[in-house]
């Protein structure tokens, strides 16, 4: 548990919106069944393994699958051992432009986000 919560645990990710981050692992064969709040964006990422998703859409390796918004529990049944993550959260109808690992909202602020990263704004390791 990343962010939000599932079964009476909550994640340590404090977030401005209602926002679910899940990190899971499956072992070959195992099921889960979700049920995400409704209203809410979900996608589901395979980063490893293969995962079948409600019976039928089969997601190997680096896989996404983009959920309804209606809502509803969905399944998923791991072909081999895998790890997954599940993101959900509430829809915030604003624009989303996205450049590498830069999420803003403008092309603008990519182009300033770049900057601000190239001249050490961002702080060093």
């Amino acid at each position: 548990m990343i962010a939000g919560s599932f079964d009476g645990v909550k994640g340590p990710a404090k977030t401005f919106t209602p926002v679910e981050v899940w990190d899971l692992r499956l072992k070959s064969g195992a099921s889960l069944t979700l049920d995400p709040k409704a209203g809410f964006n979900v996608t589901v990422v395979v980063l490893e393994g293969e995962v079948v998703l409600n019976g039928e859409k089969e997601l190997k390796g680096a896989a996404r699958a983009q959920l309804s918004p209606d809502g509803g529990a969905f399944n998923l049944k791991a072909g081999s051992d895998a790890k997954i993550l599940i993101l959900a959260g509430e829809p915030i109808d604003e624009p989303v432009v996205a450049y590498g690992p830069f999420v803003m909202n403008t092309q603008t602020e990519i182009r300033q986000a770049m900057k601000d990263f190239n001249s050490g704004k961002f702080g060093r390791l």
